[in-house]
């Protein structure tokens, strides 16, 4: 049986080839990398990645009190030749100009720079030469279509190529939308979450991280990409069609369940194991698995879906209280049997090409035969 026959792939009866439009899973794939050309184009700005605290701790204390005079020295250098810089922040004390500050600058496209996630702009900052940054809650979903370079592009995008149709069938369009968008919301808040915590354990520590699993890089550092709505998307679709046969790599097979798991497994390992090391990317790794752990719940619990897009116009379906988690689990076990009878079919048909149907056995026939009916 091919992929196209089976039933999670077929469009909506309701829909006819002359009215069909963009799926969602394409406008996404489309808005991505729109933003990553666009700006491209556009003159790069430095963007404040980092913050470290030098000299005198009581001028320290002054500046955040406000009763310092402070002078930010400028840059010279153009984003547009130069990938990052220091900018020393200068106080004016009694004794002379000092050091109380350097900033760590980036040369960062515009579009990215205002949409990029982090956690001084989540929650709260105010060092000098930044000034206040916080609240800045567009981030939350703005950071889902910004990408850091081309193959942070491309592979996000063959991700939500190949596995987000099959959460868009079985959700619905809207809906769809809705659990990318909180997907991709979870894996900055697990982020934010993480890394204030280490920031926090940092303090009180002297600047020794103690607790695995936090993160403790810089709270400016910036967290961009769709890959956490991804890894729902993807988590979803192990529990849709979990034996579905994927190629890693595009060379070795595996089922789609073993795929998911196994980077989930990679992900934790690396967010209790790479926190404090430089070159581990554990903050990725971390909102990689806030997306993974909401789109598990969601994909089986999808009644926080219904509604959400509402002003839209009705999403179709009807999803509420108890009876939704029972017919969302119903249709998740319905899709594994699908895609476990599905198997079996292919299996035969295998054994039929290299053996002849006389080697079938009775409950080989009566498979084959159930799947004519179907």
């Amino acid at each position: 049986m091919g992929s196209l026959d089976r039933e999670y792939w077929r469009d909506s009866p309701e829909r006819s080839p002359a009215r069909r439009t963009w799926s969602v899973t394409t406008w996404l794939i489309a808005l991505c990398v729109g933003i990553f050309a666009i700006d491209a184009f556009l003159p790069r700005t430095w963007q404040v990645v980092g913050t470290a605290w030098v000299g005198d701790p009581s001028l320290a204390e002054a500046a955040r009190q406000g009763t310092l005079t402070y002078r930010v020295i400028p840059v010279e250098a153009s984003p547009a030749l130069v990938a990052s810089v220091d900018q020393p922040v200068v106080a004016l004390t009694p004794r002379g100009p000092e050091t109380i500050v350097r900033q760590r600058l980036q040369s960062t496209p515009p579009i990215r720079k205002w949409l990029s996630f982090s956690t001084a702009t989540a929650i709260y900052s105010s060092s000098p030469g930044t000034g206040f940054a916080g609240l800045e809650i567009w981030r939350f979903i703005g950071f889902q279509f910004c990408h850091a370079d081309m193959n942070h592009l491309i592979f996000n995008m063959i991700g939500l190529f190949f596995f987000g149709p099959i959460v868009e069938r079985f959700l619905g369009a809207r809906r769809f939308l809705a659990f990318y968008l909180i997907c991709g919301i979870a894996g900055a808040a697990l982020y934010l979450l993480l890394n204030a915590a280490g920031f926090a354990v940092m303090q009180l520590s002297g600047g020794k991280p103690i607790v695995p699993g936090l993160l403790f890089n810089d709270p400016y550092t910036p967290l961009v990409g769709a890959s956490a709505g991804i890894f729902g998307i993807l988590i979803a679709s192990a529990r849709i069609v979990p034996n579905a046969t994927v190629l890693l790599f595009f060379i070795i097979p595996m089922r789609l369940a073993t795929l998911a798991y196994a980077l989930v497994i990679i992900a934790v390992g690396t967010v209790i194991l790479g926190g404090a090391r430089s070159g581990w990317n554990a903050g990725g790794e971390a909102a990689h698995l806030g997306g993974a752990i909401a789109g598990w719940w969601l994909i089986a619990r999808p009644e926080p879906l219904q509604g959400f897009f509402d002003f839209f116009g009705r999403a179709g379906g009807s999803f509420s209280g108890t009876g939704a988690r029972r017919g969302a689990a119903a249709a998740v076990r319905a899709a594994e049997r699908r895609a476990f009878e599905d198997a079996e079919v292919d299996r035969v048909l295998d054994k039929i090409k290299s053996e002849g149907i006389a080697s079938l056995s009775e409950t080989e026939r009566r498979i084959l035969k159930d799947a004519s009916r179907r």
